[in-house]
């Protein structure tokens, strides 16, 4: 049975780092997968300005979208570290959710260092709980059956895994080929070693739950399970 997962971030290549391995493995096995950037992330780069950066992550964004075989949402018009959880952004969220139909999504744990990722956890939230409103739209309400966070190293405060999804060896290829291609993952941006984090952090997962690798993310109920794709 096909199935559709959307991952809301709070910039360009949030989702990507996090979500991106999962995502790439669903895309493998058949499934729809979608990323949304609800900003471009244009203020990250210490040595070039916000207008030509937003160009540079949009372009990077698209691309590690297309490696993966997921669909490519930024809401262009919304400015990195001014996100803010107004009605109007969670209504938009909303519209994408009916559009893209989501089985699952994922978004940013709620606790972090990074307001605009506090900010994106709380329209992913209100979004769905929009999405599933029986309302004058046109188009039908969705409900979504799963939602859950992804593990993000600015997010860490009260974040505790409780699901688990293995990574193949094809998906974590698709993903750490795709990922090279964003300045700020390959570390050129403040420094932060992105891809050997996250590769880490896959193979640690892992061997928590018996694979080579795994993504980890929580439900905010807790519990331990393990999610292998057929």
């Amino acid at each position: 049975m096909s199935r559709t997962v959307l991952a809301i971030g709070g910039h360009i290549g949030d989702m990507d780092l996090t979500a991106g391995p999962l995502l790439a493995t669903y895309a493998l096995n058949g499934d729809s997968t979608a990323i949304v950037a609800l900003t471009p992330g244009e203020r990250g780069h210490p040595r070039i300005g916000p207008d030509e950066y937003k160009k540079q992550k949009i372009a990077e964004g698209s691309a590690f979208a297309q490696h993966i075989g997921a669909e490519f949402h930024v809401f262009d018009d919304q400015s990195d570290g001014f996100l803010a959880p107004t009605e109007e952004l969670a209504g938009r969220v909303a519209d994408l959710i009916r559009q893209i139909k989501p089985d699952v999504l994922i978004a940013h744990w709620p606790k972090s260092i990074h307001t605009d990722h506090t900010h994106a956890s709380t329209l992913a939230e209100r979004g769905r709980f929009l999405a599933g409103l029986p309302m004058e739209h046109p188009l039908p309400r969705h409900g979504v059956s799963r939602f859950l966070y992804a593990e993000n190293w600015e997010d860490a405060e009260g974040f505790t895994p409780s699901v688990y999804v293995p990574i193949p060896e094809e998906a974590f290829t698709r993903w750490r080929e795709a990922i090279g291609g964003q300045a700020f993952a390959r570390g050129e941006t403040y420094g932060f070693r992105y891809i050997d984090y996250y590769t880490a952090m896959m193979t640690a997962r892992g061997c928590l739950c018996g694979h080579q690798r795994a993504v980890a993310l929580a439900t905010g109920s807790g519990g331990h399970q393990v999610l292998d794709l057929p």
